[in-house]
């Protein structure tokens, strides 16, 4: 499972470094955030499988943060709390979390629910790819990508830059109409953001990075 990534989210260092010990061991990559608005910040960049969210912490509760991640992202989401009472439960369930973790819990019991939530929301590529293009796959409710059935990360970014592009192969954009599309009409960054990008994801591609090609003086396009 070394390829399953997990974002930890808990305001104390030491839970956190506990269950990023257990997952660890398990084979789990794991990420950290002290708080929600580092959560947010790092999905910003980066995509997680699964995030284990505290709900009471300082500046902004778990059910604020998992409203916020809702309205842009499907990952799932285990909330962990001390708070049991049938309405928390309720309303974290509500709100879109794939399950509700009262403290105090044992290791074991994260785990089978980890692994559980994970069953139910990481479908096989093998079986379900929703796109596919030579050899690389693309899962877009679950923000997949594989080359060859085998797992590549991609930053939030990077993923919606090659779902746009395969979900239009053959057609060609302009860095500025990438630009619009991918990141919005008020970015302020320059069109060089999108050949860092593209830079990087043929690096990411390996061996299908060619499915990705440059028309010389106009941008790029999707093509086998």
């Amino acid at each position: 499972m070394k390829h399953i990534s997990i974002l930890i989210v808990d305001d104390e260092a030491d839970m956190r470094q506990l269950i990023k010990l257990y997952l660890e061991k398990e084979g789990f990559h794991c990420i950290e955030a002290a708080d929600g608005q580092e959560a947010l910040t790092i999905l910003d960049k980066t995509l997680p499988h699964l995030i284990l969210l505290d709900v009471m912490m300082p500046k902004m509760d778990g059910f604020t943060v998992a409203a916020k991640i809702r309205e842009q992202l499907q990952v799932p989401i285990i909330f962990l709390t001390a708070r049991g009472d049938e309405w928390d439960r309720i309303h974290g369930l509500n709100i879109g979390a794939d399950d509700y973790i009262i403290k105090p819990f044992s290791f074991g019991e994260l785990i089978a629910r980890v692994q559980a939530v994970l069953r139910r929301t990481q479908p096989s590529p093998k079986t379900s790819p929703l796109l596919q293009i030579g050899p690389l796959s693309i899962n877009k409710k679950g923000r997949q990508v594989f080359i060859n059935e085998q797992p590549v990360s991609l930053t939030l970014k990077e993923f919606e830059l090659l779902q746009f592009l395969c979900d239009h192969k053959g057609q060609v954009f302009s860095r500025e109409q990438l630009l619009e599309k991918i990141w919005g009409f008020d970015y302020e960054g320059s069109e060089r953001t999108v050949d860092t990008h593209i830079k990087t994801l043929r690096l990411k591609l390996g061996d299908a990075a060619d499915v990705i090609q440059t028309v010389w003086g106009i941008g790029y396009k999707i093509e086998v």
